[in-house]
């Protein structure tokens, strides 16, 4: 099989020929040509429908090998180019490039039901499925997990039905791409500029320095400039004295796709919702919440919302003590006013200093992004022997851009490419992708991962100065590509961060808890002028204000995850919802204070409605801090964070499996017992849960 690897050249199909070169071969950057990205897309796909059709035609009785074995080497053109296209439009969306991605994302949908509705192919993937009970382990769960796949995805419905599952996706393609478009063009489309120094009171000498910068470098030298992004927005409204100016901030933040006109949003969510209602039930479920849990470790949507439901209770109540706290301190500065969302950051932060004595800003003199970046390679280092050398001689696709080769005990693992800095057409937020699956099957293939944020730069010849909040994005980033680089399994369907959605969220957000210890603190926590390390007066502080606000910031995460699960189980075929009106609804039902709005309002829900991704899912990184919290107690039970018996235990029964066992039985591997949902309650600070 795999007719495409002879098929491409190097030089004339870049796009599509096999990642070759020294460090186990790397993505062809250098010769990328947009214009290029159809036609060669177009032709992988040729190339896989004659390996598809070679498989479904396939005289020979179905077995392993001839029909999922070879399913899984098909394709891998077609694999190498999507996964161009997809970095380039998520990092270098130009208006060209979206022009592209308008045209191709129907029909890549298309192409994707295509196969999964060959009744040949499933007729044989159905046979290799019922005489699995006779394969190795690994080969069983490739056949339970792409059977599976195919039949959720509606490869055994009848014909008509097909069709219109068909044209379900296609169309759910287009307003998933057009749903991303208008949030960034909202992005990229309007900004905080302000041109008198007073307005800027309260706000840290850095972030004056690189809202300066961000000024100068689109033509306004003498002003400051604060994008519409998560990473400079926060700390406008957490710092900026100006009431005015801090609410000008927010709503401009919170209004990304929001806008009536061409980029309303809100019209695409209900079309979208209406969409996934009509697939659920053409594929059996009685919601798109339902088909999508069924396939999660929580396996209902009334299991997710049990477990939310608890913590809601609990989070709201401490929420209600930090806007008191919030209140007071308002009153004593200014007098009687209305707390409103674009002040409950700024006087939090005041509270902050009033209780712990500690200076969020005064922590980010200490946070330089390289020494935060280089600190969560020395874990990796300590916890898994992992080793990074940065390397020149591979081609990026921005200069901003920078790539590491990992080996352990003298050999490669794999590559790392870091993308930090905020940039026109690159998306908000921050993630992790796996360029290249870890494989053993035809050949030994290490991984390529890429972790990706947007950093505000700072001005040049300076040092970027980042947030606590912002270290640990990157630890938690960081985290899904320490999943990805320690896969060790055979077959890529199973390999890395392909598990289910509420267990992808594990290792990253359990790599978060090695920020605030103290071997990464006292080396990495250096003073960006001096170089002295964070003192020991800051240090002590750090813990007990780790739980500061943990009611505000959870609250704000569950009612977003709350909306996700309850607009798709309201969801039908035939009634279109009022996603505005749903979010005032959903708040009100679940009474949520009304100081703190959802982390991702309706129309800039990515998450949500710019893909299937986390939709019906977003509750997925609860899910996981319960195991996140319990499996960090592991660590502490055997004396620390770095044991290193535990840390062994941990990557060879979560890291490097995969999807090749079940979530549950990886966990249960690990700890020892299924998860306890007590350590999420004790790990938040919240009561109700004792050890």
């Amino acid at each position: 099989m795999a007719t495409d690897m002879a098929m491409a050249d190097p030089q004339t199909e870049p796009l599509l020929a096999d990642w070759t070169g020294p460090h186990g071969g790397f993505p062809p950057f250098d010769r990328v040509d947009v214009e290029g990205f159809k036609p060669a897309i177009m032709k992988a796909m040729g190339w896989t429908r004659a390996e598809i059709a070679a498989i479904a035609d396939n005289g020979a009785a179905a077995d392993f090998d001839n029909t999922l074995a070879a399913l899984e080497d098909s394709g891998r053109a077609y694999k190498r180019a999507t996964q161009i296209f997809r970095i380039y439009t998520s990092t270098l969306n130009d208006e060209r490039l979206r022009s592209i991605e308008v045209e191709m994302a129907p029909l890549l949908s298309a192409f994707q039901d295509e196969i999964v509705q060959n009744e040949r192919l499933f007729a044989r993937l159905n046979s290799v499925y019922e005489a699995r009970a006779g394969l190795p382990a690994e080969q069983r769960r490739l056949a339970d997990v792409v059977y599976s796949s195919f039949v959720r995805r509606g490869a055994g419905l009848r014909p008509a039905e097909k069709a219109r599952l068909k044209e379900i996706n296609r169309r759910l393609a287009t307003l998933f791409t057009t749903f991303r478009h208008n949030v960034l063009a909202d992005e990229e489309g309007y900004a905080l500029v302000i041109d008198d120094e007073s307005a800027l009171a309260g706000l840290p000498e850095e972030l004056r320095g690189s809202a300066a910068d961000a000024a100068a470098k689109r033509g306004q030298t003498g002003k400051w400039l604060f994008t519409n992004t998560r990473s400079s927005i926060e700390p406008f409204i957490t710092y900026a004295a100006r009431r005015d100016l801090r609410e000008k901030a927010w709503r401009m933040w919170t209004a990304r796709g929001d806008h009536p006109g061409a980029r309303d949003n809100k019209p695409l969510i209900a079309e979208i919702l209406k969409l996934r209602a009509e697939r659920a039930a053409l594929l059996g479920f009685k919601s798109h919440a339902h088909w999508v849990l069924d396939d999660n470790m929580a396996r209902t949507p009334e299991a997710a919302m049990a477990l939310m439901t608890r913590v809601w209770s609990a989070a709201v109540a401490r929420a209600r003590e930090e806007i008191a706290d919030v209140r007071a301190i308002a009153e004593i500065e200014v007098g009687g006013i209305d707390i409103e969302p674009w002040d409950y950051r700024y006087y939090a932060e005041k509270v902050r200093k009033a209780k712990y004595d500690f200076d969020r800003a005064e922590v980010s003199q200490y946070l330089q992004l390289d020494k935060m970046r280089d600190a969560a390679l020395w874990v990796a280092r300590e916890l898994y022997s992992l080793r990074f050398a940065r390397i020149d001689d591979v081609p990026v696709y921005h200069r901003d851009v920078g790539v590491y080769e990992v080996t352990r005990d003298g050999r490669r693992v794999g590559l790392w490419y870091f993308d930090f800095f905020a940039r026109p057409g690159k998306n908000s937020g921050a993630w992790m992708n796996e360029y290249r699956k870890q494989e053993r099957f035809r050949r030994d293939v290490t991984p390529i991962v890429s972790n990706n944020a947007n950093f505000v730069k700072s001005e040049a010849g300076q040092p970027t100065l980042i947030s606590w909040d912002d270290a640990l994005t990157m630890f938690h980033e960081f985290g899904h590509g320490l999943h990805g680089m320690n896969s060790d399994i055979r077959y890529p369907t199973l390999a890395g961060t392909s598990v289910k959605r509420d267990f992808v969220e594990l290792p990253s957000q359990l790599n978060e808890h090695w920020l605030l210890t103290r071997p990464v603190l006292d080396r990495f926590a250096l003073h960006h002028r001096t170089g002295e390390p964070m003192p020991e007066s800051l240090l002590e502080k750090l813990e007990p204000a780790r739980n500061f606000n943990q009611g505000f910031s959870t609250v704000e995460y569950l009612a977003s995850a709350l909306y996700d699960m309850k607009i798709h189980l309201a969801a039908t075929p035939d009634e279109p919802i009022d996603a505005a009106a749903f979010e005032k609804q959903v708040l009100s039902e679940i009474g949520c204070p009304k100081e703190i709005v959802m982390r991702h309002r309706p129309t800039q829900f990515g998450h949500i409605f710019a893909s299937d991704g986390y939709s019906a899912g977003y509750y997925a990184y609860l899910w996981a801090d319960a195991l996140t919290a319990d499996a960090f107690e592991a660590f502490e039970e055997a004396g620390g964070p770095y044991d290193k018996s535990v840390a062994n235990r941990y990557r060879t029964t979560i890291l490097s499996v995969g999807n090749s066992v079940s979530p549950d039985a990886a966990f249960r591997r690990f700890r020892g017992r299924d998860v306890s949902t007590e350590a999420l309650m004790r790990d938040r600070g919240f009561s109700g849960a004792d050890r």
